[in-house]
């Protein structure tokens, strides 16, 4: 496989076995990556008619997209935008499937957010992207610079109703720490598919929080590299499918450096007749990369019946010299003994089972360290599970799958 740092032309056209792969060669060529296909390694989870419905062959992109960009940047932090082609677009983000080559192809500019040498602004930097049109494709392309030495938070957040492909890419100077959290919080009807490529400089800190509750349809890809030694990656995921939702997240850490770290964490709940979650993580762990620990694990909370939770992790090693690896996948109902504690101190069964999720989230919610993003984030939870507690339960009962 190619570095995900290749440029486009030595990605080149893919063979049908590369295409068949977990993890694709990189291209800017829009047709090396494969059309939504069951016999496409990277799409056989997917409804391939909705997938079809986001990146398939079209030419009726309107000329204004529908998604209205908003920025809240605190002071010290330079907001701008890059021309196609303009440095450091492209430094580190090379597409891997379809979705991202369209955004590649289609976007015309992209949002600049850089956080100077040194800098540790207070609050964090809000990107709000609003859907306005559900009927026609939009693109978003966002570039984050940490420079060395600096700390922020961003928050990107998707919100409204849309046919949205967008592209994150994200560099992490020496000794910088960035957290990016990105909130898909799209209207029920909405399709989303998007890339996030971040490199990790020497002794850097990047953390990613991914949050996936609305939409009909959610696909994310999330991949990390590092730029030199001693940097470490935190990957943590929430998502909570209903009825009839698709929520996809594959991720990809590529341990390319020595004495790096990484720990991917992500959780989901799910509810509802057709109710699916898909989570891949895979971590490679190359043969220069001594001395690395990493870990990964994945955990779903199966509310009813009638729900589908993939959970496929994948671990590779081509060196014996490591501190340590493994990988986790668990999926199941709720724990009786925690039910029975909470009821038998005169808990209703209903609260019991809404405390029991919000605590299954919160794990991950509190290691985000920013106070302001972690109400926000309990504030979509609640609210979540207020709609969840007002529906109709559609069959009354769960079971147990463990992976």
């Amino acid at each position: 496989m190619a570095d995900l740092s290749t440029s486009p032309a030595a990605a080149g056209p893919l063979r049908r076995l590369d295409r068949t792969h977990l993890r694709p060669v990189p291209s800017f060529d829009l047709e090396s990556h494969a059309l939504p296909d069951r016999h496409v390694e990277i799409w056989r989870f997917a409804p391939i008619e909705t997938a079809l419905r986001l990146v398939g062959e079209r030419d009726d992109d309107p000329v204004t997209p529908g998604l209205a960009l908003s920025v809240d940047a605190p002071e010290g932090v330079a907001v701008g935008t890059l021309g196609r082609g303009e440095a450091p677009w492209g430094e580190v983000l090379v597409p891997v499937d379809r979705p991202s080559a369209l955004v590649e192809t289609k976007a015309a500019d992209a949002l600049h957010v850089r956080v100077p040498a040194g800098a540790r602004p207070a609050e964090p930097v809000v990107i709000d992207l609003t859907g306005t049109d559900d009927a026609h494709r939009s693109y978003s392309r966002l570039v984050v610079e940490a420079d060395h030495d600096a700390q922020a938070v961003v928050v990107v957040r998707h919100r409204g109703g849309a046919q949205h492909l967008g592209n994150v890419e994200a560099l992490v100077g020496e000794r910088a720490a960035l957290t990016l959290v990105s909130i898909q919080d799209w209207d029920a009807t909405s399709l989303h598919a998007g890339l996030t490529q971040a490199r990790v400089g020497a002794d850097a800190h990047y953390r990613h929080i991914a949050v996936s509750f609305g939409g009909a349809y959610v696909r994310l890809q999330t991949n990390v590299s590092y730029a030199g030694p001693g940097g470490g990656a935190e990957l943590f995921g929430l998502y909570l499918a209903d009825a009839g939702q698709h929520l996809e997240h594959r991720l990809f850490v590529d341990q390319n450096q020595p004495h790096t770290t990484s720990r991917v964490d992500y959780r989901g709940a799910l509810r509802g007749a057709g109710a699916h979650t898909v989570w891949i993580g895979d971590v490679l762990i190359r043969r220069a990369a001594t001395g690395v620990e990493s870990y990964e694990q994945n955990r779903n909370l199966v509310l009813t019946d009638g729900c589908v939770a993939d959970s496929v992790p994948n671990l590779e090693i081509e060196t014996g010299d490591i501190l340590g690896a493994g990988h986790s996948s668990t999926t199941g109902r709720f724990d009786d003994e925690q039910l029975f504690y909470l009821e038998s101190r005169g808990i209703p069964a209903e609260l019991a089972r809404r405390l029991i999720v919000r605590g299954f989230f919160a794990d991950i919610i509190r290691r985000i360290g920013v106070p302001a993003v972690e109400k926000h984030l309990y504030q979509i939870v609640d609210a979540e599970l207020d709609a969840l507690a007002s529906s109709p339960d559609p069959s009354g009962a769960t079971r147990d799958k463990e992976n």
